[in-house]
């Protein structure tokens, strides 16, 4: 989109979505707002609904803003933009990847598709926009991705005959993943993360399973999630193998707590022992003393959760 973060200049609430919470994002090509998550849309006109001013900010930068960017400061160069926008019509990567490679695009602008295995022969400088940007989500895999993807997008440039520059925009240039994806140093970021997960009790030292609870009202949602957690404290000071393996961070609300109309809160349960770590999900889940599940509300297992959003 455009911008990520419209925000309305008088009340300072952000235009969110009605089904999720999260802000709107701007699609200037098609003047609406949409939600990444929901689907949710509305037109671009209009008031604050929360105050009725006009005086919207356009605040974050998404592709169609740095595109029109691009065109204004190298109005002779051919822009071309990849994001999930442009992407969604047969053979449009097929298409945009032929032009690059018969250098008939000049800038390419794009979400993290471009970093994805893409061999792009004739690029000699990348840039990246707001290069920590992951490194602040609640997740305790932000600095690995981070690494993973200025590591992978850094790999872009230089892979013809000529050399290759990349600049990365960031307000922590001296964070470990930050400067370990500037060396392309595996290694160095190895030796520092592993460290952290080691401390902390994060995989690979321990395996996790995230208890996740959804429900169309909040006090049906929170209320069974608690009492899942009471239950979950009732099995870990009870005597048995679970006290001293186990491990309960929660229930509390998901970083996202609310999508498509649906709240949601999560237990994470983890152990350096997987065959306890699962016996205790099953006990939890299955046993006839845990609280019947409300029939608005879902519970899903998610073992090895790969997001914790």
């Amino acid at each position: 989109g455009f911008s990520a973060f419209p925000i309305c200049a008088e009340c300072r609430q952000p235009i969110r979505c009605k089904n999720c919470d999260i802000s709107l994002t701007l699609h200037k090509r098609v003047n609406a707002l949409r939600c990444h998550y929901c689907g949710f849309s509305r037109a671009a006109v209009g008031n604050c609904p929360a105050c009725g001013s006009d005086k919207i900010r356009l605040l974050g930068v998404g592709t169609e803003k740095i595109e029109a960017a691009m065109t204004e400061l190298y109005p002779d160069a051919r822009v071309a933009r990849m994001d999930r926008d442009t992407m969604t019509r047969k053979g449009a990567t097929v298409k945009l990847l032929k032009n690059l490679k018969h250098r008939r695009i000049d800038i390419l602008v794009g979400t993290q598709m471009v970093a994805k295995g893409h061999d792009f022969p004739g690029i000699t400088l990348v840039g990246v926009i707001c290069a920590d940007l992951t490194l602040n989500f609640p997740d305790f895999r932000a600095g690995e991705r981070t690494f993973q993807l200025l590591a992978q997008v850094a790999g872009r440039a230089g892979r013809g005959e000529q050399p290759g520059q990349v600049i990365l925009q960031t307000f922590n240039p001296a964070h470990f993943s930050i400067l370990a994806a500037k060396h392309q140093d595996f290694l160095a970021f190895y030796n520092q993360e592993i460290g952290f997960r080691k401390a902390l009790g994060y995989p690979p030292f321990t395996r996790m399973i995230a208890i996740r609870i959804s429900g169309k009202t909040l006090p049906r949602t929170a209320g069974y999630a608690e009492a899942l957690g009471a239950r979950c404290r009732e099995m870990l000071t009870a005597r048995g193998p679970f006290q001293a393996t186990v491990q309960v961070m929660g229930p509390i609300e998901a970083p996202l707590s609310r999508i498509a109309n649906r709240h949601r809160w999560q237990i994470l349960v983890k152990s350096p022992d997987a065959v306890m770590l699962h016996r205790f999900v099953h006990a939890l889940v299955f046993d006839r003393r845990t609280t019947p599940v409300p029939a608005d509300v879902r519970v899903n297992v998610d073992v090895d959760p790969f997001l914790m959003m």
